[in-house]
């Protein structure tokens, strides 16, 4: 759905991560999770996508695992349940993935256990999902460039949705300390 990337990640960003996880125990069974986590609009897709290449692994979006606009805490569970605990125990993972268009379940995607995974998206990092991340990544941009970038790429008329999504956003994020959690932080869009 939302996994168009036009703008190459900064190797810096992508060398701190590849850094980090090069020291990092893993901590879901033998797979090391690299989550990407922060607000929308931030750059987590575009980082995730040059992580993807440099480690030639699979990746979850977690897009698809949000069950609808009110989703985003119902989604940290669902990864946990579906994806990280079967690759914990060198299980093949199952995941439901939400169909946008019909506000309702679609068909399934699967992944195999092994010695990587990317998990991208807001909340990858929340909770218990956190817990089971080798490497936690922090991604964030100044509000008025997350929303330009949302609007650019979605349109104007999910403008509601982006607000409600952001309320959602400040308030699992604030309980759960998520930016505070993180191994690496980065921080995108134009220079001040």
């Amino acid at each position: 759905m939302w996994f168009q990337v036009t703008d190459p990640a900064d190797p810096a960003d992508v060398d701190a991560v590849l850094t980090q996880l090069s020291a990092a125990a893993p901590r879901c069974g033998a797979v090391r999770v690299v989550a990407v986590d922060g607000p929308s609009g931030s750059g987590k897709t575009t980082l995730a996508k040059a992580l993807v290449e440099a480690l030639s692994c699979p990746v979850v979006h977690m897009d698809e695992l949000f069950p609808g606009w009110d989703g985003l805490a119902e989604a940290v569970p669902l990864l946990v349940d579906q994806v990280l605990l079967p690759l914990s125990r060198g299980e093949r993972a199952r995941y439901r993935v939400w169909d946008w268009d019909a506000d309702t379940w679609g068909g399934t995607r699967e992944v195999e256990p092994g010695p990587l995974l990317v998990v991208e998206g807001c909340a990858s990092s929340a909770g218990p999902a956190g817990d089971l991340a080798a490497v936690r990544v922090w991604v964030e941009a100044p509000p008025s460039e997350r929303m330009r970038r949302g609007l650019a790429r979605d349109g104007e008329t999910y403008r509601p949705h982006w607000e409600r999504w952001a309320a959602q956003e400040a308030a699992l994020f604030t309980a759960d300390g998520t930016r505070a959690r993180a191994d690496v932080v980065v921080t995108t869009g134009p220079p001040p």
